[in-house]
C-alpha cells in the first residue's frame, strides 16, 4: 500500500511549546490499520485531491505548513497536487465563528461552572475568524498569533489572549493549571470590542 506520511501546523512554523502537540498526516489508498486515528490525521488521497479542488481551508493548511516525513514511493504527493484552489467560504464560516463567539461570551457571563470551556471557543472563534478571513483576503495564516497579523489585528491585550490560549490548551488536552476567577474578571470586559471587530471584518468581506 503507498503511503506518504507529513509533519504539519505549529511544529512547521516553528510555535512550538510546552502545551503543543505533534501534527502528523496519513496519507493512504484506503482504510489502513497501521494508522491510529488517535495519532494521525488520517485521509486518502482521493480526498485530499478532492480537498485542493474545493479549495478547502485544511488544504491550505498543509499547502502552506506541511513537511515531508516518509514516503512510500519517493514522491511529494501534497507538493504534486500544486496550489489549492481559491478559497471561497470566507464570509460564511467567518460569520460561524462570529456566533460562536457571541454565543460562548454569553455564556460566560451567565455562569462560571464552564469558564474553561466558554474561553476555549471563545479563543477558538477568534482564532479562527482571523484565519478564514486571511484565506478569503488571499494571505493565509494558520498561526495560533493570526488574530493579531491581519489589518486591523484583534483589539484584545496580550495577558488575556493568553489567558485564552491556556484555556483552550486545558480543555483539550488536560495541560496546565486552571482559570481562576480573577483571570476571568480581566478577560470578561476585554472580550466586547471583540465582536464589533469581527462585524467591522465581516461588512469587508465580498
Amino acid at each position: 500500500m503507498s503511503s506518504h506520511i507529513y509533519a504539519f501546523g505549529s511544529i512547521c512554523r516553528g510555535e512550538i511549546t510546552r502545551g503543543s502537540d505533534i501534527d502528523v498526516l496519513a496519507c493512504i489508498d484506503s482504510p489502513d490499520d497501521r494508522f491510529d486515528s488517535e495519532i494521525f490525521s488520517v485521509y486518502t488521497y482521493d480526498r485530499l485531491r478532492e480537498m485542493w479542488t474545493s479549495g478547502n481551508p485544511f488544504a491550505w493548511h498543509l499547502a502552506t505548513e506541511s513537511t515531508l516525513l516518509f514516503s512510500s514511493d519517493g514522491t511529494d504527493f501534497l507538493k504534486s497536487l500544486g496550489v489549492p484552489k481559491p478559497y471561497l467560504d470566507s464570509r460564511g464560516d467567518c460569520e460561524k465563528f462570529q456566533i460562536l463567539f457571541s454565543e460562548s461570551l454569553a455564556s460566560l457571563r451567565q455562569t462560571s461552572s464552564s469558564r474553561v470551556f466558554n474561553l476555549s471557543s471563545i479563543f477558538l472563534s477568534i482564532r479562527n475568524f482571523a484565519t478564514c478571513y486571511s484565506l478569503g483576503a488571499g494571505i493565509p495564516m494558520f498561526s495560533r498569533r493570526s488574530a493579531f497579523a491581519i489589518d486591523p489585528p484583534a483589539p484584545i491585550d496580550e495577558l488575556s489572549y493568553s489567558i485564552l490560549e491556556r484555556a483552550r490548551i486545558l480543555a483539550t488536552r488536560g495541560i496546565g493549571a486552571d482559570i481562576t476567577g480573577s483571570e476571568v474578571d480581566h478577560v470578561l470586559p476585554r472580550l466586547f470590542p471583540i465582536d464589533q471587530w469581527m462585524r467591522e471584518l465581516l461588512m469587508e468581506i465580498k
